[in-house]
């Protein structure tokens, strides 16, 4: 064929794209782009053999990757279709008329392509200061073809003096690229991360043995990837220990999973994958970002944000679609109707697998409630349908290591912890050494207490509060014992207003400062203890939910407050409100003694309380 030259057509309604300074979002993607085209040529052949469209030998599909540091070139050969002269003009000469497309048309049920766009090959630019492509056809009579670009949009193309079928693409690295990607450790790191999987055996280099005291080659290919990763495989064909293997070769660092979901689904898109739920270290220390993005078995990207739920960002795992749209440069996802179904389908299959377990396999259900305990939470708080099913299986575990269905819990308690209003009140405690004596009152009243000990509780209760019928929350601090689930109104002290005030101004000399008291006179009895601090309920869980980015930054802003609940019937009260002036001490006393009970006595306040102690004992 005679020499020709010319310039690069590109069609009008894809000149945006190429022209963009930014088409993709890392340099190093060009080398998946490279690779991606060549796995697809090796595809294309081993769809037409298996059609009878190519009756010759296809040989032993590979695409070799070979780098030469000293001459900065870096070459992708495969021995796939290769193109004509024709189909070089076609398409690399006229940018975005990928033959993708029509050849998926064609053998739409022998294959899977990887590329979509004809963009991915000028990647190749943003990292050499020269392309050739060195190619010939698997058509009888075909001439080899020679392509050269320097970047600009002249090219020359002529006779190559190629004599295998297949295609060579050689990037000659600029001073720059050669600096980044010209080494042997680079290249093997981005294969590594970019096409460990990919359907075609990926080559580069010899593999190496340790003899006489140095690393030497050997004369077998050293194959990057694994073409049949387990996700591609039936879950009837896999065992346990073949999902772990395969988490384990993911993230080496990892304990094992607790369990995982096997995805496979062709109708009415094309979704594979396995998500394993990882064992959770510490609840606030969560890996986000560890499900992985694969089209066609080739990686895409670790941001899923748009396909998986948020709640589902906490799994592990990897998902594989090539009907999820993604933008030209495979990077970032487009949002539409079938990222949706997507979406939808993965929770579903999430609900149905937690579901199945608490069923089917209750006492190791309940072994793993601690550790995703929080996902759980999570996802009934952001995603409504996931709630819906997760009130069938989510669990409450109580003070005493118990775990029950939400339904049987409240079977369990309604009969002794209904209120004056007929609400079942469900009693809850944060922390068991901190309010173990708030845990043993309520204990003896004959009532049972939740553990609610997780960072999303207090959002959680507030929310299954609209979820549960006549049901209410309350921590097991909030109040007295007696008054946790009052059930029939309390008479009040009769005291003047004069009186009322003049107990809170006695009593608030005795508090610290800094946080805000309501004093309130009460009958609690005379073995009652002389004070006792609570917290509102609902001001201490709207103030935990702002910390926690409830958008409720006002009540976070507020200083702390309690109410001193003074109580007129114990006989050391009864003394001190008699003798306001004589016993300032024994006031100082009493009240650092309800501080004590919840932490708050501390430094030099602690300190003064001991020896005030020791005085009085004396």
């Amino acid at each position: 064929m005679a020499n020709t030259k010319g310039q690069i057509g590109v069609t009008t309604e894809n000149i945006f794209p190429v022209i963009k300074q930014f088409l993709y979002s890392d340099h190093e993607i060009f080398l998946r782009e490279l690779v991606a085209n060549a796995v697809d040529a090796e595809q294309k052949l081993k769809a037409m053999a298996s059609t009878g469209s190519f009756k010759g030998e296809t040989g032993d599909l590979k695409v070799k990757i070979e780098l030469d540091e000293k001459k900065k070139t870096l070459q992708i050969i495969d021995n796939g279709i290769g193109m004509t002269a024709d189909e070089v003009d076609r398409y690399i000469n006229q940018i975005a008329f990928s033959s993708a497309g029509e050849f998926l048309e064609k053998y739409k049920d022998q294959t899977n392509i990887i590329g979509h766009f004809g963009l991915g090959f000028y990647s190749a630019f943003m990292v050499a200061k020269k392309v050739t492509i060195d190619t010939l056809s698997w058509q009888e009579g075909a001439k080899a073809v020679k392509w050269t670009c320097d970047g600009s949009p002249e090219f020359s193309m002529g006779e190559s003096k190629k004599e295998d079928r297949g295609t060579t693409v050689t990037l000659y690295l600029d001073d720059d690229s050669a600096q980044e990607f010209g080494t042997k450790g680079k290249i093997r790191s981005l294969l590594e991360k970019y096409c460990k999987f990919m359907p075609v055996p990926v080559v580069f280099g010899k593999k190496t043995e340790w003899k006489d005291g140095k690393s030497v080659e050997t004369d077998e290919d050293d194959i990057i990837n694994n073409i049949d990763p387990i996700w591609t495989k039936a879950p009837s064909e896999l065992k346990d220990e073949d999902y772990i293997k395969f988490y384990k070769a993911l993230y080496p660092k990892e304990e094992d999973p607790m369990f995982w979901i096997h995805l496979n689904v062709d109708y009415p898109f094309t979704l594979t994958g396995v998500l394993y739920f990882p064992k959770i270290k510490e609840r606030m220390a969560i890996d986000k970002n560890k499900i992985q993005l694969y089209c066609n078995q080739m990686f895409v990207t670790d941001h899923v944000d748009n396909i998986v739920p948020e709640f589902l960002t906490l799994l592990h795992g990897v998902i594989d679609s090539p009907d999820i749209p993604l933008n030209v440069s495979r990077s970032y996802l487009q949002s539409d109707a079938n990222v949706k179904k997507i979406s939808t389908y993965i929770t579903k299959k999430v609900a149905d697998r937690l579901e199945e377990i608490f069923k089917e396999q209750r006492s190791q259900y309940e072994e793993k409630w601690d550790n995703i305990k929080l996902f759980i939470e999570y996802g009934m708080l952001s995603d409504e349908k996931f709630c819906e099913r997760a009130m069938n299986f989510a669990l409450f575990k109580n003070t005493d290591g118990k775990y029950f269905a939400f339904e049987d819990y409240r079977k369990a308690i309604e009969g002794s912890q209904t209120d004056k209003d007929k609400k079942t009140v469900y009693l809850y405690a944060t922390d068991t050494d901190s309010q173990y004596s708030s845990i043993e009152a309520a204990k003896n009243m004959g009532y049972d207490v939740l553990l609610m000990d997780c960072e999303l509780d207090s959002h959680f209760v507030n929310m299954l509060e609209q979820k549960l019928k006549d049901a209410r929350f309350a921590r097991v601090d909030s109040d007295t014992a007696d008054n946790l689930i009052p059930k029939e109104e309390k008479v009040k002290p009769q005291m003047s207003d004069d009186d009322k005030k003049a107990l809170e101004e006695l009593f608030k000399t005795a508090l610290p400062e800094g946080n805000d008291y309501h004093v309130e006179p009460e009958n609690l009895g005379a073995d009652a203890a002389p004070v006792v601090l609570t917290q509102s309920e609902f001001m201490r869980r709207w103030r935990e939910m702002s910390a926690l980015g409830g958008g409720m930054n006002f009540y976070g802003s507020m200083p702390e407050a309690y109410d001193v609940k003074v109580n007129m019937e114990n006989p050391v009260i009864a003394r001190i409100w008699a003798d306001r002036e004589g016993t300032k001490e024994l006031l100082r006393q009493v009240v650092d003694l309800a501080l004590l009970g919840k932490g708050m006595l501390k430094g030099k306040a602690l300190s003064d309380f001991i020896a005030r102690s020791e005085k009085l004992l004396g």
